[in-house]
């Protein structure tokens, strides 16, 4: 993984979501309780658990292809074979939702997939819909 310089509480990354609808601002957060990926939008903040950058890419290097994002809600269902079902899966490393805070575990897909963009660690699409991503 390359060095991360900022993504801080103190200078977070200002990132864009893949339709380029929306900007939002994203860091790592080691102190927290467990470690965790927070992404602000607007007033909103929610919490990935901080393994899902190095494990979403483990898992798309593991498919070797593109693999559609397919962002939904918590309550809504995500399509099988996306990013939204997989950071959700009993099947996934962490057994369920990498999104820590109920009500606002969802969206995986919309919000971590530009961290690995910006990281170097996946490609990403950026069209106004149906969106893809893998490993570089």
């Amino acid at each position: 993984m390359p060095e991360i310089r900022h993504g801080t509480p103190d200078n977070p990354w200002t990132l864009t979501t893949p339709s380029g609808r929306s900007t939002y601002q994203a860091w790592r957060d080691p102190s927290l309780d467990p470690p965790a990926l927070v992404v602000q939008v607007g007033r909103t903040q929610l919490r990935y658990d901080l393994r899902c950058v190095e494990e979403l890419r483990a898992m798309l290097v593991e498919r070797g292809d593109w693999v559609p994002l397919g962002s939904k809600d918590e309550g809504k269902p995500a399509a099988e074979g996306t990013v939204e079902a997989w950071g959700r899966s009993a099947d996934n490393p962490r057994g369920g939702w990498y999104g820590l805070k109920k009500g606002l575990r969802g969206r995986f897909a919309n919000y971590v997939p530009p961290v690995l963009e910006l990281l170097g660690l996946a490609e990403v699409e950026h069209k106004a819909r149906n969106n893809r991503m893998r490993a570089i």
